[in-house]
């Protein structure tokens, strides 16, 4: 059976992943596109879907499968119903979350949260309609914030056990940030539930871990659930 490949472009790096229908075969991660070309430039995949936030359309013309090459866009026809007023500016890696939640969890609502360069929180509900949900700093970029932004604040490093209570300008920011943001996330989660009891919670992105331990309500890691959303949203498209 041949494989499908589908390709995550981020900020910070590239995700990879073969799948055989549903089934995820192989994943990997790379610096750079040098990287990825090299490791699968030669290969033959039978579809591809490629997800990227940065990098121009004509810089995978080195993959060339034998069916279906697709770039995911906000035009590209999903399987769930997308009702975000703006489409247009929509980031694509948000609408795969959402539709690798809805693959899992059908007929559930769900909220993914996609801790990475940016925090992403992703509203499905039952029926399978995309809303939006929120867009906040990450953990690093709050850190360059604070340096970037004000006279004499240093660059501080994130610390994963930063006290509650400061006792230095380092430490200090290192609390605000740190405890703030499991903070925010914790709320928004509660904010959620309030609304929809039963929703569901969904965890991804390159920042998971630091929260997976530290979050008191229930929630379901996802680490690969962008790569399973793009592969879904590839064979919805490649069955037509």
């Amino acid at each position: 059976m041949s494989m499908n490949l589908v390709v995550d472009v981020g900020n910070t790096r590239i995700k990879a992943a073969t799948f055989e229908e549903d089934r995820m075969v192989a994943s990997f991660q790379f610096e750079h596109l040098i990287a990825l070309r090299e490791k699968l430039g030669s290969q033959i995949f039978q579809h591809v879907l490629i997800s990227s936030v940065n990098q121009p359309d004509a810089d995978f013309d080195f993959i060339q499968p034998t069916g279906k090459k697709l770039i995911l866009s906000p035009q590209l026809p999903l399987p769930i119903k997308n009702v975000y007023a703006t489409p247009q500016t929509l980031g694509v890696d948000r609408l795969a979350g959402a539709c690798g939640a809805y693959a899992i969890f059908p007929g559930k609502n769900c909220l993914v949260i996609d801790a990475g360069t940016c925090i992403n929180y992703e509203f499905i509900d039952e029926s399978g309609t995309y809303h939006g949900g929120a867009i906040s700093p990450g953990i690093d970029m709050r850190f360059k914030a604070m340096h970037t932004f004000t006279a004499r604040l240093p660059l501080v490093q994130r610390k994963a056990d930063a006290d509650l209570v400061g006792n230095s300008t380092e430490t200090c920011m290192q609390s605000g940030v740190m405890n703030g943001v499991v903070a925010e996330v914790e709320n928004t989660i509660e904010k959620y539930r309030e609304k929809y009891p039963s929703v569901v919670v969904l965890l991804c992105g390159g920042d998971a871990p630091f929260f997976e331990n530290r979050l008191k309500p229930t929630i379901f890691a996802a680490p690969d659930l962008v790569l399973k959303g793009l592969n879904r949203i590839l064979r919805y498209n490649a069955s037509y």
